[in-house]
C-alpha cells in the first residue's frame, strides 16, 4: 500500500514522503480500515516533529492519527459484520495511508447525513472540544473567554457553548482572523492585536462572571487572561501557538486566587468513564447530523502531495482541515 511516513522527527515538509510499504493485518480485536480521507491536525505535525506527548518508533512511522473509512477487515475475535462499514475512529497511529489498523471497540459507525468530510474529523477536535467544556467551572450563564478562536477547537466550542447556554468571548490574534468569524455568525468577537482588547472583553462581559480561560497561545496573552478572570476564575492551558513562556504575575493569581492547570484530551478521553464518553460522543454526532458542527475543509491531496499538504495545513487563514485522500 501506499503510506506518508518518515524516517526522522524534523520539519514534517521536509522528512514527511510518500512511499510503497506493508500492508497491515489485523490482530487479536482489530479491524483493518481502508481510509477515504483523513485530517492533518496540528498535534499529527507535533508528532512528526518529535515534540508530542507521543514519539513513534523510527524509521517507517507512518503519519496521521484521525480518519473516516471503510473497515475491509477483522482480526481474531471481532464481529465480521462490522466488514463493509464507514467508520470514524481517532486516537490511532497511521492514518495517511491507504489501509491503517485500529481497535474494533474505538469505531464510531457514519450515519449517511455524515460526509466523508465531516466524519474525517468528527472525533479529535469537536471531542477535545466538548471534553474541554465539559470539564470547565463555567455553569449555564457563565462566561468562558477562550484564545486561538479560529482554529477547529475553538469554532466547535462557539457552538457547543451556545447549546448549553454558556456565553463566551473569542479571542483571536489579527483584525482579519476576527472579521472572517464575525462574518461567519461567531459573536464577541476581539483581536489582541487591538491595545485595549483587554479593556474590551471586560465590556463584553459587563457584570457577568469570568469564569473560566482558554488558552491555546501562550507567551503574553495568558498574563492578560489572568487579568480579565473574576475571583476564583481558572485558567486552562490547552496548546501553545507560539511556544513562548507565559509570564504570569503572582499577584493576581493570589489574589484572586486562580486555578491554572493543563488540558491534555487524548489523556482525558483515555480517562474518562465510558458512559460520560459515550454521551459526549452522541451530543456531538447529533449536532454534526443536524449540520451544526463547523467541520469544513479547505484542500485535498493525495499523499503523493504530502509535502505541499503539509505547508497548506501550516498556512494562516484557512477555513477547515487539509484532508490527505489515497
Amino acid at each position: 500500500m501506499k503510506a506518508a511516513l518518515h524516517d526522522a522527527f524534523g520539519d514534517p515538509a521536509k522528512v514527511l514522503y510518500s512511499t510503497d510499504t506493508d500492508t497491515p493485518e489485523p490482530g487479536e480485536g482489530q479491524v483493518r480500515i481502508k481510509t477515504l480521507l483523513s485530517p492533518i491536525h496540528n498535534h499529527d505535525l507535533w508528532t512528526v516533529r518529535g515534540t508530542y506527548g507521543y514519539k513513534p518508533s523510527l524509521p517507517g512511522a507512518i503519519g496521521g492519527s484521525e480518519a473516516a473509512g471503510i473497515v475491509d477487515a477483522v482480526g481474531e475475535g471481532v464481529d465480521d459484520s462490522l466488514t463493509g462499514q464507514r467508520v470514524a475512529v481517532a486516537g490511532v497511529h497511521g492514518t495517511w495511508a491507504e489501509h491503517f489498523l485500529a481497535p474494533a471497540n474505538g469505531l464510531m459507525p457514519l450515519p449517511e447525513q455524515i460526509s466523508d468530510e465531516q466524519g474525517a474529523q468528527l472525533i479529535a477536535m469537536p471531542f477535545s472540544a466538548i471534553s474541554l467544556l465539559d470539564s470547565l467551572k463555567a455553569d449555564k450563564g457563565d462566561w468562558i473567554v477562550q484564545a486561538a478562536a479560529n482554529g477547529a477547537v475553538g469554532r466547535i466550542m462557539a457552538v457547543l457553548a451556545a447549546e448549553r447556554g454558556i456565553n463566551l468571548v473569542n479571542l483571536v490574534r489579527r483584525e482579519e482572523a476576527a472579521k472572517g468569524l464575525r462574518d461567519a455568525g461567531t459573536t464577541n468577537v476581539i483581536s489582541t492585536s487591538d491595545d485595549d482588547w483587554t479593556d474590551r472583553v471586560r465590556q463584553t462581559v459587563g457584570d457577568g462572571k469570568l469564569v473560566s480561560a482558554i488558552d491555546s497561545v501562550g507567551g503574553d496573552v495568558a498574563a492578560h487572561l489572568v487579568d480579565v478572570l473574576s475571583g476564583d476564575g481558572e485558567l486552562i492551558v490547552f496548546g501553545t501557538a507560539t511556544g513562548a513562556p507565559m509570564p504570569l504575575s503572582s499577584g493576581p493569581l493570589i489574589m484572586k486566587q486562580i486555578t491554572i492547570k493543563g488540558f491534555w484530551g487524548a489523556r482525558v478521553g483515555s480517562e474518562m468513564d465510558p458512559d460520560r464518553r459515550e454521551s459526549l460522543m452522541k451530543e456531538l454526532v447529533a449536532l454534526a447530523v443536524q449540520g451544526k458542527l463547523p467541520l469544513a475543509t479547505d484542500g485535498t491531496y493525495s499523499l503523493d502531495q504530502v509535502t505541499d499538504a503539509v505547508t497548506a495545513s501550516l498556512t494562516p487563514g484557512r477555513d477547515g482541515k487539509v484532508m490527505l485522500k489515497p
